[in-house]
């Protein structure tokens, strides 16, 4: 049996400016993962997934007809994954198999709760490898990441593709967006392997190493949100508002190349200030599109952090899912996490997972 397996994540810093080519965020993978198993078969083909078992489909009506939405179906990613690793796999000369394929997540908790770990890049990726391993197919970690990332953009057809690098990479990352318009372009001029094998304009993922003293801290509001929703929504106010969407990706850049300096410098007090200032420049960007982002729960968790001198802030999209807080790890944290959980705020008892050569 093949197995392969891709851990989630949760955006610290630079969410929404990243969707936009050359835009920082940084971004954590954590170690709860998205698990693939493949075992050949000779007559038929299955996907299956104890999670995934009962997945809502979103819907919208355009004059009399239903409009189905498939962006939040994980299957459909799966699928996505499959045709374009197999595409790859034939390029290759590798004649294609039956085979069943399992999907086991622990990305969301066992009674059903979703924590907004990034279930759709972690299981396109683990797929992803999972057939590679099937077809003898040897990838870089670039290569892995530009095959998922394609597979990923296909189904959701917008966002950043960071959650996907988190996944492949796996740490502390930097991450900067590639050019979609480009890789619109280049895939009907270039084949797979080219697309595979040749810079993607824009495209920057750095590692980085947090200060000793840092420490993440995760709450759960136990309100799940719409990843590509609430990008559709901003994407209205990008329309509309081009001039205040400017002057925030503007500021979301320049802080974060500062908090991206305070990593390189180990500087605690630094990456604190500039998540604080990133906080600050969601909630205004919130403000003018019309768009909740943090929450009344959200920004309870945030402010009893502060109150500790941690700094904190929504991550992702918002709208609900988790918050961060970057605190000194010498704190005591016990009056922090009783008021969590006195409020229904869930800890998340993750640690950051790197990726073994």
């Amino acid at each position: 049996m093949i197995s392969a397996q891709a851990p989630g994540k949760l955006y610290i810093a630079g969410e929404y400016a990243v969707v936009e080519p050359g835009y920082p965020a940084i971004i954590v993978a954590l170690n709860q993962f998205v698990t693939v198993t493949i075992e050949p078969s000779h007559d038929y083909g299955r996907i299956a997934s104890k999670q995934y078992q009962e997945n809502s489909l979103y819907w919208q009506r355009q004059g009399s007809e239903l409009v189905f939405d498939n962006r939040d179906n994980p299957f459909h990613y799966i699928l996505s994954a499959i045709h374009l690793t197999e595409q790859y796999a034939q390029s290759l000369g590798k004649p294609l198999g039956i085979y069943h394929l399992n999907v086991n997540s622990d990305l969301d908790s066992a009674d059903g709760k979703k924590y907004g770990l990034g279930s759709s890049a972690a299981v396109t990726v683990a797929t992803v490898k999972a057939l590679c391993q099937f077809y003898d197919i040897q990838l870089s970690k670039d290569q892995l990441f530009k095959l998922a990332a394609i597979a990923h953009l296909d189904v959701q057809g917008n966002g950043s593709l960071g959650d996907i690098a988190a996944s492949v990479y796996g740490g502390w990352i930097a991450y900067r967006a590639f050019d979609r318009d480009w890789l619109a372009s280049a895939r009907r001029e270039l084949s797979l392997t080219d697309l595979l094998n040749t810079d993607w304009p824009g495209l920057q993922i750095e590692l980085l190493t947090p200060p000793a003293p840092l420490r993440l801290m995760i709450g759960w509001t136990g309100t799940p949100a719409s990843t590509s929703h609430l990008v559709d929504r901003i994407a209205l106010f990008k329309a509309t508002q081009r001039r205040n969407y400017r002057a925030f990706l503007e500021d979301s850049r320049d802080c974060l190349h500062r908090m991206i300096q305070g990593f390189h410098d180990g500087d605690l007090t630094a990456i604190q200030h500039e998540i604080t200032v990133n906080r600050q420049l969601l909630n205004q960007l919130a403000h003018l599109s019309h768009v909740t982002i943090e929450t009344k729960l959200l920004k309870t968790m945030c402010d009893t952090a502060v109150e500790l001198g941690g700094a904190a802030k929504s991550s992702g999209a918002g709208g609900g899912d988790c918050g961060i807080v970057i605190i000194d790890a010498a704190k005591d944290l016990a009056h922090l996490l009783h008021d969590w959980e006195q409020r229904g705020i869930e800890p998340l008892k993750l640690n950051v997972h790197n990726v073994i050569e």
